[in-house]
């Protein structure tokens, strides 16, 4: 709909109403447009569309895969988007990811915590909540940018001016994007996990990650001790969010199964068999298991694998352990039976960012289902320069290449930092998204903790040089005059946090009796230039 349209709908609701004469109709059609969204589910159906079409056009080409950044506050995924804005022009193809990990450590009431699903589950969905309206914020302040721009142009009488920022009204494209949130293993059983949906959907989230790990004994993807539930308790999960997702109206919402089955050897449970070769079955074959003589000893857990009675191998814990080397198997089972059951995207947690092996698995998965799609984390868990250097190393040792000049234990020394060695694991890690977007099937990158580790690297600059010689010129040198010379919009941080806004309110509620703070006593305007 059309500034101009907005302006004449707003004034024929208004018009009627004598009462009403201090309301601009303009004023309303205004507010209208800064505020899209009602609601959170509008925003989730809104969002959800968006995936689908990129989905979409992922398996039209693999080019056209997606990425994200993971967010810990409404302030950082707004900042993201205004960047994402600022540089490449739009915002397509680029996501919001909400990471467990970061909730648990940054935003639990306990204080940090590992990422274990101990912290408050509450506080998923009001971080959703948190990060939309920081982004309905940023399309409320852009937009009231243009509206005093276009304000100004009219009153200089530049209607080719005004034409054009008009035109920039009606062709705005919001900063609001799809967030894929995790909801870890469920918090529970599938009812808790259906319940703590509804609450993430209702905040916005039109795409909802879960694992399949216990959710008791969850534990981070990329740390020991990774506990796997039968196929059947985490297909029962899968159904709930997509009964969240239809009760809720949001037809298109995007279930991502994710399995820790490649790192995870162990299972609280033995699977109910119902019949040969059925899930529970296979699910069963991979216990690590030995041949017993007789009834066993007192305690024992006995099944019948191939006619034999057999013993799995139980540790203290009371949990059961599977062979060794069938990580990777049961990956391909655990991603086809997800997608054949409701989910829509896979996520494959690895131990190394290592594009074969990822597609071995994938290539198995689309034998079954064609289209399988996964969600990958370029994770901050991985030393991807050592990573990368020794792929080279290896893949240069398997040519013939000459590679004495390298200690593969060393790699990660800065000695090897301007070498060709370097130079060809860096291009690799360049290119690795688009790489494994192409081979991998991988629709979608993120990285999980991606501003965690920025705030620590900026917070240690900048206390080393504003506590030590530098002192302010520590601050000025190295954050204000980058965020003006690099055109930071958080420079003009009264605006960034919605002085600008406030101000526009006033003088429609008060006219010509508005108290603004935006005057001429300002200091923000000395940045006015800039």
């Amino acid at each position: 709909m059309s500034y101009n349209t907005e302006i004449t709908n707003a004034q024929n609701l208004v018009q009627p109403h004598n009462d009403w004469t201090q309301i601009e109709g303009e004023a309303v059609a205004r507010m209208r447009l800064q505020n899209r969204f009602q609601t959170g589910l509008d925003i989730a159906r809104y969002t959800a569309k968006i995936m689908r079409e990129d989905m979409a056009s992922y398996d039209a080409d693999p080019a056209n895969y997606t990425q994200s950044l993971g967010c810990w506050h409404g302030f950082i995924g707004q900042q993201k988007m205004i960047a994402i804005k600022k540089h490449f022009g739009s915002t397509k193809s680029r996501y919001l990811y909400l990471s467990g990990w970061m909730v648990a450590a940054l935003r639990s009431e306990f204080g940090p915590l590992p990422d274990q699903s101990m912290h408050e589950k509450t506080s998923v969905p009001a971080l959703i909540e948190e990060l939309y309206t920081f982004l309905r914020q940023a399309d409320a302040r852009e937009l009231g940018g243009l509206f005093r721009d276009l304000d100004a142009a009219r009153s200089s009488g530049d209607e080719v001016k005004a034409r054009d920022l008009q035109n920039k009204i009606d062709n705005f494209e919001t900063h609001v994007v799809p967030i894929i949130a995790d909801i870890d293993a469920g918090f529970g059983n599938a009812e808790a996990t259906y319940l703590l949906a509804k609450k993430m959907i209702e905040a916005g989230a039109c795409a909802l990650q879960i694992e399949n790990q216990v959710s008791d004994e969850k534990q981070c993807g990329h740390q020991d001790g990774k506990v796997t539930v039968p196929h059947e308790d985490f297909l029962q999960k899968i159904r709930a969010i997509r009964y969240a997702f239809l009760e809720l109206g949001v037809e298109d919402g995007v279930i991502v199964a994710r399995t820790d089955s490649l790192g995870a050897g162990l299972t609280k449970q033995i699977a109910y068999v119902k019949e040969e070769g059925d899930l529970g079955d296979q699910y069963n074959a991979f216990l690590d298991c030995e041949e017993v003589d007789g009834a066993g000893q007192p305690g024992d857990v006995l099944i019948n694998r191939d006619g034999k009675l057999m013993r799995p191998k139980r540790l203290p814990s009371n949990l059961y352990q599977f062979r060794a080397g069938t990580g990777a198997d049961r990956c391909v089972l655990d991603c086809i039976t997800s997608l054949q059951n409701g989910a829509d995207l896979l996520w494959i947690e690895t131990e190394k960012p290592h594009i074969e092996q990822i597609a071995g698995m994938v290539d198995r998965i689309r034998e079954v289902v064609p289209n399988a799609k996964l969600v990958y984390n370029n994770s901050p868990s991985f030393n991807w320069t050592l990573n990368f250097r020794q792929q080279v190393y290896d893949a240069w040792a398997e040519a013939g290449k000459d590679v004495a000049g390298y200690d593969r234990d060393r790699l990660m020394s800065v000695d090897y930092d301007g070498t060709e060695l370097a130079a060809e694991a860096d291009e690799r890690i360049r290119t690795f998204q688009k790489d494994a977007a192409k081979r991998a099937g991988i629709f979608h990158h993120l990285i999980t903790l991606p501003t965690y580790h920025t705030a620590a690297l900026s917070t240690d600059n900048l206390a080393r040089e504003y506590f030590g010689d530098q002192a302010m010129l520590g601050y000025v040198k190295n954050v204000q005059r980058k965020e003006i010379r690099e055109g930071i919009a958080c420079v003009r941080h009264q605006n960034m946090a919605g002085s600008d806004l406030g101000d526009d309110h006033k003088e429609y509620f008060a006219g010509e009796a508005a108290l603004k703070a935006g005057g001429a006593h300002n200091t923000m305007n000395q940045f006015a230039a800039e």
